[in-house]
């Protein structure tokens, strides 16, 4: 029998169980299906980097892990704080590889600041910073999203535009090389130590396709892959993550301006879409879940579509390469 729908219903019943079953699989996966002998984190200061390392010392021990952390010029210096701070609360060995000359190589920031240039001709890169927006009036009305681009100017005065198709497509591709980049120094690190790479992302990650294939996508085992961003929450407190990550707002930490996940791709605010995802994906109607979350059914309704059509378009992305043209 279905349980009834309620804003507890995605609560770890028991969150001894949920962490042990976790880091059992996990090592598991690591020493017998992959036969890898520990394992290699991005450790980025956020929620579910941390998350994931504080699961992987408890699954492997502290001496087969290493944290790495992969600053660009545009990233938060408070990324290298936090990201210190966990490691040395797990006693995990932690190193830094800057992957700026990379992405400069690549001409990751030219090929991105000329599409800005584009849309918004005054930007200047050298003084100025970007980031790439769904307007608010967007995110509240949970329309499928229109991107903007905003700059804001050295003098703090900010401009808005919409972003035409090629320019959009142009600035993720180039902003995607840092998402890469940084899987290319993970697996040199754990191929020269015979290691597996331990992705970090979460449910909502791997399912609406927030993430960059071969990117951050590119991992060998994934073990928050099934958790929503609550069930993140709640294990980050149990197991000791530092509380100053805990309380820290996601971000993509791609662009020069501070830009949350839910101004770039979310649209709503986790304790939401985790159980509007729930309702969703388990059969609940929007009669149902409606009064639970204080909205309408239209609401919910629109809101299931969306899912649907996040889910749909972003199939691409969690598909294997297709290689069978011989039968």
């Amino acid at each position: 029998m279905k349980e009834n729908f309620s804003r507890d219903i995605i609560k770890l019943k028991d969150i001894d169980k949920t962490i042990n079953d976790i880091c059992t699989k996990l090592k598991q996966d690591v020493h017998q299906e992959l036969r890898r002998r520990g394992g290699v984190i991005g450790v980025s200061g956020g929620i579910d980097s941390s998350v994931t390392l504080a699961l992987a010392t408890k699954a492997f021990g502290a001496e087969n892990l290493l944290g790495v952390m992969l600053p660009e010029k545009d990233s938060s210096p408070d990324s290298k704080e936090f990201a210190q701070k966990l490691t040395a609360k797990f006693g995990v060995k932690v190193i830094e590889e800057n992957i700026s000359g990379a992405l400069d190589g690549f001409q990751c920031y030219q090929r991105r600041d000329e599409a800005v240039k584009r849309v918004i001709p005054e930007f200047n890169p050298l003084a100025d910073k970007m980031k790439i927006v769904i307007p608010e009036e967007l995110i509240r009305k949970n329309l499928p999203p229109v991107f903007h681009v905003t700059v804001i100017f050295a003098d703090g005065t900010k401009r808005s535009e919409r972003l035409p198709m090629n320019e959009y497509l142009q600035i993720v591709a180039a902003s995607n090389f840092k998402q890469r980049s940084r899987m290319s120094m993970l697996y040199y690190h754990a191929e020269a130590l015979h290691y597996a790479v331990i992705g970090t992302p979460n449910k909502h990650e791997v399912e609406q396709g927030f993430f960059v294939k071969f990117g951050d996508g590119g991992a060998d085992v994934m073990p928050i892959g099934n958790l929503f961003k609550t069930q993140v929450y709640e294990i980050a407190r149990y197991l000791g993550v530092p509380q100053e990550i805990i309380d820290r707002t996601p971000t993509t930490d791609t662009y020069s301006a501070e830009q949350t996940q839910e101004e770039f791709f979310y649209q709503m605010p986790f304790e939401d879409m985790d159980l509007l995802w729930y309702g969703w994906e388990n059969g609940y109607s929007a009669a149902e879940v409606a009064p639970v979350m204080n909205l309408t059914e239209e609401a919910v309704v629109k809101i299931f579509k969306n899912f649907e059509r996040k889910k749909k378009t972003t199939d691409y992305l969690r598909r294997p390469p297709i290689h069978d043209y011989l039968c």
